[in-house]
């Protein structure tokens, strides 16, 4: 029994894609909401639209960093290392969406009463 993963490569190349369409999914979105909210928001749906996309971008680098370092680990000791920073950079992006989508809700509501 050998410690080398059983499909090397393939496994972190597979998430390492899915990560980058999880971020550019994301970053399209902070770009389409600034689209939708910027009637209601003004300034502050491009300001939120560019955070998003920035934390974003940041999370898709931080993933392949990720990547080339989960290769070499695997290649050489075979233990992956841990770091959280493309999750807190997408958890950041996210909240920032979302933190916008609501904004917008209150504020179609507040201009209909």
């Amino acid at each position: 029994m050998t410690d080398r993963p059983f499909d090397p490569g393939l496994q972190p190349e597979r998430t390492l894609l899915s990560w980058r369409r999880t971020c550019l999914a994301l970053a399209v979105a902070s770009l389409v909401s600034v689209r939708f909210a910027a009637e209601v928001l003004g300034l502050a749906a491009v300001v939120f639209g560019v955070v998003g996309m920035a934390m974003a971008t940041g999370a898709y680098v931080a993933a392949g960093h990720r990547y080339r370092r989960a290769h070499r680990a695997l290649s050489t000791d075979g233990e992956l290392p841990t770091d959280a920073a493309a999750l807190l950079l997408l958890l950041g992006a996210l909240v920032t969406v979302g933190a916008a989508c609501a904004i917008y809700v209150v504020g179609i509501a507040a201009s209909r009463l």
